[in-house]
């Protein structure tokens, strides 16, 4: 065995995944996992652990299954995350723990997240929960969504011993889990819904259908019933769109009513009557992971698929992996390239899209070069279905209900990193809710920070 390089994970056959909605990565068995997890030279000062926003124990579990004893791993991981199954699947671990890993410097890093994963699918087949409480506490707290922010904090007060009661608008948990993220990425069933479970098996309760700031608002959940503090992980579900004419025709979507129809509400299955226009040739604009998310599913709904994206390959904000997938797969990736008009025939629907060429100038603020139109680039995509991928903003409607709780100009609420706490008593917010659309660990990582000031701020109230 060669020390420097990863054991490969068995993947299906990407003119075989493209036509199916199965999970594309298949994961190690016992012997690959341990095999890799000896490839570990279990630092001193694991810096992997540096780059990991939940904090999980790496060297710790990774020894553990070196061992074989993949019980106590997942012991160790489930300490630090509620969701072990959903990040060893879906976590950017190339610029988090695999980038800070010691081993990369000299080959490749340490594939800590196909462990993870290995770790907690052997335990969900194994019949493994994470530990409950030894005591309760009496204090209940509300947590607004269910997706990877409120799901991790909600489990972390759990444990503690706070009763927590979830919130969630929709009539399915798992927030941007169930409905964001396609089935051949991360199976709802086999796996998003055995690590809600997990959390409920915490004690946590789910009240679904709730739409906070209609429904109920968080001034009533306080003061008529009994919660000591809220946390807000609302996410970010508002679509953005470029302000492009003829963008209002048939055939034009946000990724997010795409993916929506798709995952949760299961278009891509037919024992399910959930409508959607798949289209023939669709253009996909953006580059983010949402963007391959929608790309890769039009492509398994059989469209031919384009991604049009304004930026060279080396600025696409998605990760390695998923551009990879979807090159493999046969998604054409229209480069340097910028959507003008949308173009639309008599009935109203897409029948085009007029472009330009791009090239890159100077870096702007984000420490990207800025592209600008080349003079005279202008052509026509042939599509018939345009999929607008640029990013989501929170829903408004909880700041606006809420009296006293501050927001930035792009509405998201106001909150500090280290507690998630907000300009109202009581009130901790985090995730997209708080930074704008970002990653499911990045999500986990403010779920715990909101935790931790929560868990203060009820102990230093009673203190008194």
């Amino acid at each position: 065995m060669d020390v420097l390089k990863k054991v490969p994970v068995r993947e299906q056959e990407a003119q075989v995944r493209a036509k199916n909605f199965d999970e594309v990565c298949l994961g190690y068995n016992m012997e690959e996992a341990k095999c890799e997890a000896e490839r570990c030279i279990n630092c001193k000062n694991a810096q992997c652990m540096k780059g990991c926003p939940v904090a999980i124990n790496i060297p710790g579990f990774i020894e553990q299954v070196k061992l074989g004893n993949i019980e106590e791993a997942y012991k160790i991981i489930s300490e630090s995350s509620a969701l072990p199954a959903v990040c060893g699947r879906v976590c950017p671990q190339e610029s988090q723990c695999e980038g800070k890993c010691i081993r990369g410097i000299k080959g490749e890093a340490i594939s800590i997240g196909k462990l993870e994963r290995f770790v907690a699918d052997w335990a969900r087949e194994n019949g493994m929960k994470p530990a409950p409480a030894k005591e309760k506490l009496g204090k209940k707290v509300a947590v607004i969504g269910s997706g990877p922010a409120g799901l991790t904090c909600a489990g972390d007060l759990a444990k503690l011993g706070y009763d927590v009661t979830i919130f969630e608008a929709l009539h399915e948990a798992g927030g941007v889990l169930v409905y964001g993220i396609p089935e051949f990425r991360l199976p709802k069933e086999a796996v998003v819904a055995k690590e809600i479970a997990n959390v409920e098996s915490l004690g946590v309760k789910i009240e679904k259908n709730v739409i906070v700031g209609k429904s109920v608002t968080i001034d009533e959940l306080m003061d008529e019933e009994g919660f000591e503090a809220v946390f807000i992980g609302s996410g970010a579900g508002l679509p953005m769109f470029m302000g492009i004419p003829g963008e209002n025709a048939n055939g034009v979507f946000s990724a997010n009513e795409f993916l929506t129809r798709n995952n949760l509400m299961k278009a891509f299955r037919e024992d399910y009557d959930t409508p959607i226009a798949a289209g023939k040739k669709v253009a996909v604009v953006g580059g983010g992971n949402v963007a391959m998310d929608a790309a890769r599913t039009a492509l398994r709904l059989g469209a031919e698929v384009h991604i049009v994206y304004r930026r060279s390959e080396a600025e696409l904000p998605a990760r390695a992996e998923e551009v990879h997938h979807a090159k493999e797969e046969g998604i054409i990736f229209d480069l340097l390239t910028n959507p003008k008009e949308i173009l639309v025939d008599e009935n109203g629907h897409v029948n085009g899209m007029k472009v330009v060429k791009m090239e890159l100038g100077e870096p702007d603020a984000s420490g990207r070069r800025r592209p600008v139109e080349i003079p005279g680039s202008e052509f026509t995509i042939d599509v018939d279905t345009v999929i607008m991928s640029l990013g989501t903003s929170p829903n408004p409607l909880i700041s606006s209900t809420t009296i006293g709780l501050d927001v930035n100009k792009r509405k998201c609420i106001i909150a500090d990193e280290e507690f998630g706490k907000t300009s109202k008593e009581g009130v901790y917010a985090g995730g997209d809710a708080v930074t704008g659309a970002a990653t499911v660990i990045l999500a986990m990582g403010a779920g715990k920070a909101g935790a931790r000031g929560i868990d203060e701020y009820i102990k230093s109230k009673y203190a008194k």
